[in-house]
């Protein structure tokens, strides 16, 4: 026993501990498959319509006048920079597609990691949670599964603070006595000048 109560269900299911996929990690042969065609996929199925479509809409809108065209380059900057935001898009738009497809692998270390990030955020707090190595661990000791009585535990040895009020109008730091104020100068047929 480590000191620390341990408030487990006795049938309660104990979660595999998550695969480390960092910078080192290098992919199974399915895994480097499933890559390739996720970037065919992306290009051929996404990227290349979205590209396409913007770039006709922004030619379309340059030819009716709502865009104006360069006057030394016409209308390619604006289409170069439709066709990269096209590009872009259509990649970002399937990266939801590549993980399912990484999720139905069955051997893979990075189809466990993203199955095990998806059941933690769709479990109800306290019952599936994995501490990070970064946060503060007041027995020395780290849990993979929490329960609220440790949970109590721990916030009541750590500290407690209230949130400060932020006002952007003024604080100490703000020197005073400054205004916008435009002072009305008038000046006389000989130059002179004065304050109102």
């Amino acid at each position: 026993m480590n000191g620390r109560a341990d408030f487990r269900e006795p049938n309660a299911e104990v979660p595999r501990p998550i695969p480390h996929i960092g910078a080192d990690y290098i992919p199974t042969e399915e895994e480097r498959r499933v890559f390739a065609e996720c970037n065919d996929e992306s290009f051929w199925f996404r990227s290349v319509p979205l590209a396409a479509t913007s770039m006709l809409i922004t030619q379309g809108l340059i030819s009716k006048g709502i865009l104006s065209s360069h006057p030394k380059y016409g209308s390619i900057p604006k289409l170069i920079f439709a066709c990269i935001m096209g590009y872009f898009a259509g990649k970002l738009s399937y990266v939801k597609t590549c993980q399912e497809k990484f999720k139905n692998l069955e051997n893979s270390p990075l189809g466990e990691a993203l199955r095990s990030g998806q059941a933690r955020r769709s479990s109800p707090s306290g019952h599936y949670s994995q501490k990070s190595k970064y946060d503060s661990n007041v027995s020395g000791h780290s849990s993979f599964v929490t329960s609220p009585a440790a949970d109590n535990l721990e916030k009541e040895m750590l500290p407690h603070y209230e949130p400060i009020p932020f006002s952007a109008s003024m604080n100490e730091s703000t020197p005073t006595g400054i205004t916008d104020h435009i002072a009305q100068v008038k000046v006389n047929k000989y130059g002179d000048t004065w304050d109102e």
